[in-house]
């Protein structure tokens, strides 16, 4: 049996994933800012599902809970950090407390669950630390500006991580699943609108998610499936890009990027100090 401490349950992959890993007999620390979203899987479930309110954004908490986790259930095996905020506003039009609200949850708040989690895991001498991102991670799409800051940010420390942990047995992956109907569409915080940008693309991107013109072409259900499965495979690849957009999007992205590197080189090498 696994052990298994996730964030952020109350809905989307959090939730998928707790009830899949349950429904195959893993255990579960669950945590979510209103624990009694998931009181019907503790009844379906008993004391295999340990559940903890946690909001991320708060450094005193996160410490506890973490600390609370590893005492009551002793090994665990994998830390899932999938909690999330999302703003959909243009870069003008987002407030500061949106995007102090969106760095604090996606990018200090991943981190402090793995900083909080690290000296149990080392003490164990395994662990797997899975940290979900988006396609958004290494890419980028109009409105999403301050989410792409927090997912660049933490695919950035989770790559650092990845590097320093590795002699103390413990993995890390990043997870990039793209565009897929979990609800997080709905759940975004929006901003008021500025109409100078309603012929740019970002009015564009507005416009197809207000009629359903933007794709989401991939299954929760599956994208769930497929990063249990990867854990359980014992897999070292630091990223696991999951949705037929994310792989296509960054490919196209890592491709551009490459072709203007390349470019630059005589100018990079122009400033060499001679020898």
């Amino acid at each position: 049996m696994t052990t298994w401490f996730i964030t952020g349950t109350s809905t989307g992959f959090g939730r998928l994933l707790t009830e899949q890993l349950l429904a195959r007999g893993d255990r579960v620390a669950a945590t979510l800012r209103r624990p009694g979203a998931l009181d019907d899987l503790r009844e379906r479930f008993g004391d295999r599902l340990w559940v903890a309110r946690l909001d991320v954004t708060d450094p005193d908490e996160v410490r506890e809970v973490v600390d609370r986790a590893f005492a009551e259930l002793g090994t665990i095996d994998v830390v899932v950090n999938n909690a999330g905020y999302g703003v959909f506003a243009s870069v003008e039009e987002a407030s500061d407390e949106q995007i102090e609200r969106v760095v604090d949850t996606n990018l200090l708040g991943s981190i402090r669950v793995v900083r909080a989690a690290l000296s149990h895991l080392r003490a164990q001498g395994s662990g797997h630390v899975v940290q979900v991102s988006t396609a958004g991670g290494q890419t980028t799409y109009p409105n999403f500006s301050y989410y792409h800051a927090s997912k660049w940010g933490i695919e950035g420390f989770a790559q650092t991580l990845a590097a320093e942990v590795a002699p103390f047995g413990i993995t890390v992956t990043i997870v990039e699943p793209g565009a897929t109907p979990t609800g997080f569409g709905s759940g975004l915080d929006r901003a008021p609108v500025m109409e100078a940008y309603d012929a740019t693309p970002a009015g564009d991107v507005r416009r197809a998610l207000a009629d359903g013109g933007f794709p989401l072409p991939n299954d929760p259900d599956k994208i769930a499936a497929a990063i249990v499965a990867h854990v359980d495979s014992g897999s070292r690849v630091l990223r696991l890009p999951l949705g037929s957009d994310t792989y296509e999007d960054v490919r196209g992205a890592l491709q551009a990027r490459l072709t203007e590197h390349e470019a630059g080189r005589d100018t990079a090498y122009s400033v060499v100090a001679a020898s």
